[in-house]
């Protein structure tokens, strides 16, 4: 009689993530390995706004469903995180994300196992060198920030909501709605002055910025700041399962 074998169990070194990084204009995936080297070509959907939690967890169902097997997943999502759970959403324009339970629900749709994290945190986590304090920031739809410390990820501190200057947040000085209100210039002496207001904020050792509108900056920058992939999104994920 044949015995059934037990199913194999994929070594860590084989593990594939499923990255996901939950953007304000774009859902963007693919497969990952335990170095953070994309396996897949990146995949891209514009993101609903204003559509219910349910209904971002089926695009983003439908966006990974051609990408293949995978182990895990991990999700950079631009608000606030805490266990997986949603406390804030602001570019996402729908009141149903306070309180959502991301991991939960989308752990449920795709059948394995979810963390959930801010979206500059896990960038940061693929780009930071372990020394000193480092910080990321992410200019995209909004403004987004990490903090580490010799390469652990600090405690998230939702600075993109802080007040920056003329009864502004950063969000709403450097978000990419103000730089197509006042301009490419205006927006970089924005950005220049916001460095500023940072390194005096955490004496970062080292600056890293990413997000889409990166891209835009037009200063020469010091030389511990540096400009970065906007793929760090997705393989900053792996780090998300590293105890």
């Amino acid at each position: 009689m044949a015995h059934a074998q037990p199913a194999e169990i994929p070594s860590i070194a084989r593990l594939r993530t499923l990255a996901i990084d939950v953007g304000g204009s774009g859902l963007k995936a693919s497969i990952i390995d335990e170095h953070g080297r994309l396996l897949t070509d990146r995949v891209r959907v514009d993101t609903p706004v204003g559509s219910p939690p349910g209904g971002i967890v089926e695009a983003l169902a439908r966006l990974v469903a051609p990408l293949g097997s995978f182990d895990r997943v991990s999700v950079g999502f631009p608000g606030v995180v805490r266990n997986g759970r949603v406390l804030t959403a602001p570019n996402l324009d729908h009141k149903g994300w306070k309180d959502f339970d991301l991991a939960r629900a989308l752990g449920r749709t795709l059948g394995k196992p979810v963390r959930v994290a801010n979206d500059a945190d896990v960038q940061g986590l693929a780009v930071v060198g372990g020394h000193g304090v480092e910080m990321v920031v992410t200019l995209g739809t909004g403004f987004g920030t990490g903090l580490y410390l010799e390469g652990r990820l600090a405690p998230h501190l939702e600075l993109s909501h802080h007040p920056f200057r003329k009864g502004e947040t950063y969000d709403e000085h450097l978000g990419n709605a103000a730089r197509k209100r006042v301009g490419n210039a205006r927006w970089n002496k924005r950005v220049r002055r916001a460095i500023r207001s940072l390194r005096a904020l955490t004496t970062f050792d080292h600056l890293y910025i990413g997000g889409g509108n990166a891209k835009k900056i037009d200063f020469e920058l010091d030389p511990d700041v540096t400009v970065v992939s906007n793929d760090a999104g997705l393989k900053g994920g792996v780090a998300l399962w590293r105890d």
